[in-house]
């Protein structure tokens, strides 16, 4: 199992989000980069080979609620700089969301991934 943290999301990625898509793709544009730095200082980790499982653990910034799915697509630029630090295609994930943690706040998503045990 490989752990990394990725930065929480900015609420302008939600799909309810009604900003301008200019304001909105270069903030996809900067979680992206700044995804792909975290990674990298966290250390690139040699990935298992095979189909990949990617867990999910929201800590909120606030004790505001969130929709759990939107969560997930307000992540995807992060997502996407994650596998670009490590070199792999995230069509190798099957995406869980393990939970949104109730007891926490902090702003950061945890993620947790391992691999099915299979080379190819």
């Amino acid at each position: 199992m490989i752990r990394y943290v990725l930065p929480w999301p900015d609420a302008a990625l939600s799909p309810n989000s009604r900003c301008h898509w200019a304001v909105k793709a270069k903030k996809k544009a900067a979680l992206r980069a700044e995804a792909a730095a975290a990674i990298r200082a966290q250390g690139v980790k040699k990935m298992p080979g095979g189909s990949l499982t990617l867990e999910l653990e929201f800590v909120r910034p606030t004790r505001r609620k969130y929709d759990r799915d939107n969560l997930v697509a307000r992540l995807k630029s992060a997502i996407d700089g994650m596998c670009d630090a490590l070199r792999i295609n995230d069509n190798r994930f099957t995406t869980l969301i393990s939970r949104v943690d109730e007891k926490l706040v902090g702003g950061f998503v945890r993620v947790l991934i391992y691999g099915d045990g299979s080379d190819g």
